[in-house]
């Protein structure tokens, strides 16, 4: 095995995007969750430049996603946290000869496999680091690292320039690629606006989920009420 493999760590989707709780109920929440991460699962699914991909996980639907499209399922750390995911994925890739790892979420709806082969292109021979970050400028959205335990990792929202100390520490200059799609990330009702803003989520069926629930409506009467959206 060689090249560079996707890792995308999938929790649990029944009772996922909590910080969005109070805002959308629990069953649009789920239909949210499973839409996002299947417009991530396509898009990783049409990149050119990838070597394989696996996904860590327990969830029966992301499995049988995985099993349809000839992928790898990793359990290894998958109750263990996005970054114990992750750290699963890259060891047991590791240990079988890939020569780097790229991970991303799957709460990233309007990214493509033209965002993902830009960065698997940017990224140079190992050892190094390639990062995108989050529109906020604190989450680290997609990593690439080359071999795949080169570098420490820790995810959450305020990773990236954590991440970026950790490359330099590992004595690698990290390398920094910016893309709208990939930094879109929805985890807060004010991401849910921030989506709806993004040229790039035209077309999603992220988009029209969001508008055929009224979350525009929504969102311009906590604004005209002078609130504030929960959780932004």
């Amino acid at each position: 095995m060689s090249g560079i493999w996707a890792v995308v760590p999938v929790k649990e989707l029944i009772g996922a995007k909590q910080r969005l709780a109070g805002f959308l109920s629990p069953a649009e929440r789920h239909c949210l969750a499973v839409t996002m991460l299947e417009e991530v699962l396509d898009a990783v699914a049409g990149a050119e430049r990838l070597a394989g991909v696996a996904l860590v996980t327990l969830d029966p639907h992301a499995t049988a996603i995985a099993m349809q499209r000839g992928w790898r399922v990793i359990t290894e750390g998958a109750r263990d946290g996005h970054t114990g995911s992750v750290d699963g994925g890259r060891r047991v890739l590791a240990g079988e000869g890939v020569a780097g790892v790229l991970t991303l979420p799957g709460d990233i709806p309007a990214t493509t496999a033209a965002e993902i082969d830009a960065v698997v292109a940017a990224h140079l021979d190992g050892p190094s680091f390639t990062i995108v970050p989050a529109h906020d400028a604190l989450g680290s959205n997609t990593v690439i690292i080359s071999p795949p335990l080169a570098v420490r990792l820790r995810f959450g929202e305020n990773s990236y320039f954590p991440h970026l100390d950790a490359a330099r520490a590992a004595g690698i200059a990290p390398s920094i690629v910016r893309l709208p799609g990939i930094a879109m990330d929805v985890d807060h009702p004010a991401d849910l606006a921030a989506f709806l803003r993004l040229p790039q989520s035209a077309g999603t069926r992220t988009r029209a989920l969001l508008e055929a629930i009224d979350i525009p409506a929504r969102l311009a009467s906590v604004r005209g009420s002078g609130g504030s959206a929960p959780g932004g």
